[in-house]
Parts: C-alpha cells; sequence; structure tokens
C-alpha cells in the first residue's frame, strides 16, 4: 500500500514536471506571410511524408536537405496555424484544447519530427540565435510568471516584418493565436531564439 502511494506520488510528480505552464498575451494576427518587404511564397509542396504514410517513421532533422527545409518550414508553420482559435488546455495536443509545447510539438510531429514534449526540453535543442537572425519556423522561448526561474513557454515564429517578429503560440487566456514579440509583455519575458531545422 505505501509502495503503491509512493508511485502514485511519483507519477503525480513526474507528470507536473513535464508539462510546462504557459503565459497570456493580446490577440495579435497577422495574414500575409511577409519577410521584410518581400512577400513570402511558399515552395511548391514536395512529397514529404505525412503520418498516416510513414506509420511509426520519423525524419531525423539532420538528414533534411537544405532544399527541403524551406518547405518543412512552411509546413510546421501551417500545421500549427490550423490549430489558431483553439482554447487553452494544460497538458493539451488536440483541437479541443492545446498548451504551448503541446502546440509546437504537435505542429512537428504532423511532420513526423519528434522533439521533446516540455517547452524547457525544446529549448535544448538546436542552435541558439540572434532576434536579428529569426526566420519562420525558428522557436522563441520565454518565462512567464514572476516566480519562474526556468523556460516554461514556447513559440513558433510565422512571419518577420521590419522590426517586428510575429509567433504562434498558446495562452493561457486566450488558447492558440498569434502574437508579436514587441508586446511589452513577450518583450519582457523572452529569454532565446532557438532554431532546430
Amino acid at each position: 500500500m505505501k509502495r503503491n502511494r509512493i508511485l502514485k506520488q511519483s507519477g503525480i510528480l513526474a507528470l507536473s514536471l513535464a508539462l510546462a505552464s504557459c503565459g497570456g498575451s493580446k490577440r495579435t494576427t497577422q495574414t500575409a506571410a511577409v519577410i521584410g518587404a518581400v512577400a513570402y511564397e511558399a515552395p511548391k509542396r514536395k512529397e514529404i511524408k505525412t503520418s498516416e504514410d510513414a506509420g511509426d517513421e520519423l525524419i531525423y532533422l539532420s538528414e533534411i536537405k537544405d532544399e527541403d527545409e524551406n518547405q518543412l518550414r512552411y509546413n510546421i508553420i501551417s500545421n500549427a496555424r490550423r490549430f489558431e482559435g483553439t482554447p487553452y488546455k494544460y497538458g493539451g495536443t488536440t483541437s479541443k484544447g492545446m498548451d504551448c509545447s503541446g502546440l509546437i510539438y504537435t505542429a512537428f510531429l504532423e511532420e513526423n519530427i519528434s522533439i521533446p514534449r516540455v517547452s524547457r526540453a525544446i529549448a535544448e535543442e538546436g542552435k541558439r540565435i540572434k532576434t536579428d537572425e529569426v526566420i519562420p519556423g525558428d522557436l522563441l522561448f520565454f518565462i512567464t510568471g514572476r516566480r519562474s526561474k526556468n523556460i516554461n513557454h514556447v513559440g513558433l515564429v510565422v512571419d518577420v516584418l521590419p522590426g517586428q517578429i510575429l509567433f504562434i503560440h498558446s495562452s493561457t487566456s486566450q488558447g492558440v493565436i498569434v502574437s508579436s514579440l514587441n508586446e511589452g509583455y513577450w518583450n519582457n519575458a523572452f529569454v532565446e531564439a532557438r532554431r532546430i531545422m
């Protein structure tokens, strides 16, 4: 009986540590994808295996060729944007509810790319980049909340405009939305940008 209680408490603790909370923000949307003053046109879609086609076959980031990278970035952004308007749900990964890392995890997994499920673990992937190097498909990481000391929020860059970076994420107050890094809350909570593909 004591062993069962310890196992149950360990499971609850592990689940609590595995899932990160996500912060809220004002709603900002952008419909056209623009990089600088030049319109971003998605490359012609190539055959990239979907999870239905591939079964359990996953694509490793190291196997992606440069010419496929833009298509893959576009696909991942499109996957995430399909969830716009989805309500926030702690631990969620479906259209019924989604948290910040669940959104990113799901958008990548739909392209058969497995990444960690928790924002602070995702932040250990790829390489750190400067904000002036950010392009659509890169990830932004945040520390939200006054008491937090670890990365606990992640967003996917969907657009880069002159002096502005737009990212999709799931906020606790508004669900899956597009926000600007220029917004005071997000600018103050911002920790780093990373490129994992």
